[in-house]
């Protein structure tokens, strides 16, 4: 199963030094029923880009938390066993939870398909996204826009092996 792990550039940096992403439990974003019932597709090409974009928008959480991070979403793709990664673990569905999967343990970095990184000309807009989105959560609809601003950003595709070029 092809899970998408929200993470930091300081955390692709820790998992790249450890070798896996970790520890557990991690929460993840995958395509789940959950997340296929409410995309409303068959697609798993359009699902999988869904299920990034919720990790992308978890990864801005990351950032929002850390004032010293970079401001750079990073999702990195990662094959687990279907067993693994376990959907809806409270039995709570809400749309804030949609795709998210719970992983019991560290996943070990080679086991990951690609990072995905916003380029360099997206941190002013994830900068401004992460300082408004506490008011987005409360329903400001100007807050709200600014979100939006940085998530109409395309993550870029990087192989594992260009990890020490991103975090470098």
């Amino acid at each position: 199963m092809r899970v998408y792990v929200p993470l930091t550039l300081s955390g692709l940096a820790t998992a790249h030094g450890a070798g896996e992403i970790g520890p557990g439990p991690l929460t993840a974003y995958a395509v789940t029923p959950s997340l296929r019932e409410w995309y409303v597709s068959d697609d798993i090409e359009e699902l999988e880009y869904a299920a990034l974009n919720r990790a992308a928008s978890a990864s801005l959480r990351l950032i929002a938390g850390r004032p010293d991070e970079a401001r750079r979403r990073v999702v990195v793709a990662v094959d687990v066993p279907d067993g693994e990664a376990v959907a809806d673990p409270d039995q709570i569905l809400d749309a804030s939870s949609l795709g998210e999967v719970r992983i019991a343990r560290a996943v070990a970095l080679a086991k990951a398909a690609a990072v995905h990184v916003d380029a360099d000309d997206a941190e002013k807009d994830v900068a401004a996204a992460a300082a408004a989105l506490g008011a987005a959560d409360l329903g400001d609809d100007d807050a709200r826009f600014t979100v939006d601003g940085a998530e109409d950003h395309e993550l870029l595709w990087f192989g594992v092996q260009e990890i020490p070029g991103l975090i470098g």
